[in-house]
């Protein structure tokens, strides 16, 4: 008899591609996820890792194993789902992954209304980027995803997923105390035409901030000077006020700003949505039906 843990392990790895990944994503040590596999291999009597440069890879059987696991899991969530629904409580393990920002910014205090109103529920927070979250969510590596997307970027659509809106982000831009910029919006509203020649200061490709940035300078015939670019917000904070550049960003959990960094208004507004998205079949869920609920009846109490 296969062990449903040691196959969620195994799931996880599959997914998350290092046994690293797969621990973060569990909650678990690397060790004891590597433990996991190991009694897997021995009760499959197969192979399922091999070393593969400084990481890992998935023998065919382990692949063939984790599309079994996923499935069995399907099963697994929708027994789940039926006692919970059932009992008409949030219980069980609820497992969100939520950006940074919103991860910061948001979820302590919906995590802490959770575990204040539903004592029998395990919320649990990932931190991942936007665009995995659609991805982890499907793959049921997590219950619940808040995500976002701009108002040029609209975020894709996944098919047979189900999506609530949490409430929308305003957007300012950074800039040192004393830069141009400043004295242009001491006389007028700032516009996205005045955006182009400047020192950016930005996150990394593949973010959707940085795709946003890319997108406008370079719908308005210019290419941006992307010349400092950092995950972190607190660190990008750090370089506008060291007088580097400029930086476009959200107020969510972008916490106070430091003397000497200014937040200027556009005009339009540059908006971000989040939203929360779940698989269909966990949408009879309390626990899911709640959390969203305190999503958006929280909201607006983070932002401003």
């Amino acid at each position: 008899m296969l062990d449903l843990g040691r196959l969620r392990a195994l799931h996880a790895v599959s997914v998350h591609g290092s046994v690293s990944a797969a621990a973060i994503a569990l909650g678990y040590t690397p060790s004891a996820v590597s433990q996991q596999i190991a009694k897997l291999e021995r009760e499959t009597r197969t192979t399922l890792l091999e070393r593969q440069g400084r990481g890992i890879a998935l023998t065919d059987a382990a692949r063939h194993l984790a599309a079994t696991a996923q499935q069995l899991l399907a099963i697994v969530e929708e027994a789940e789902t039926s006692l919970e629904e059932r009992r008409g409580q949030p219980t069980g393990r609820l497992v969100i992954g939520a950006f940074a920002s919103a991860a910061r910014g948001l979820m302590p205090v919906v995590l802490a209304a959770l575990r204040a109103e539903h004592p029998s529920l395990d919320a649990r927070l990932l931190e991942v980027d936007p665009h995995l979250s659609v991805d982890l969510v499907a793959q049921g590596v997590i219950d619940l995803a808040v995500a976002h997307d701009w108002d040029i970027a609209p975020l894709p659509a996944p098919e047979g997923q189900e999506r609530a809106v949490i409430g929308e982000d305003l957007c300012d831009l950074l800039v040192p105390a004393g830069h141009p910029l400043a004295r242009v919006a001491a006389r007028r509203p700032l516009r996205r035409e005045d955006l182009p020649g400047r020192r950016w200061i930005c996150q990394p490709p593949g973010s959707v901030c940085h795709d946003w940035l890319v997108r406008t300078l370079r719908a308005s015939g210019h290419e941006p000077d992307l010349a400092y670019q950092a995950a972190e917000n607190h660190t990008q904070i750090a370089l506008v006020a060291a007088g580097l550049g400029v930086a476009l960003m959200p107020r969510l959990g972008r916490g106070p700003l430091p003397d000497g960094v200014l937040a200027l208004p556009l005009e339009p507004v540059p908006v971000r949505r989040l939203y929360a998205l779940w698989r269909p079949g966990a949408a009879r869920r309390p626990a899911i039906t709640e959390t969203v609920r305190l999503l958006g009846d929280l909201w607006p109490r983070r932002t401003g």
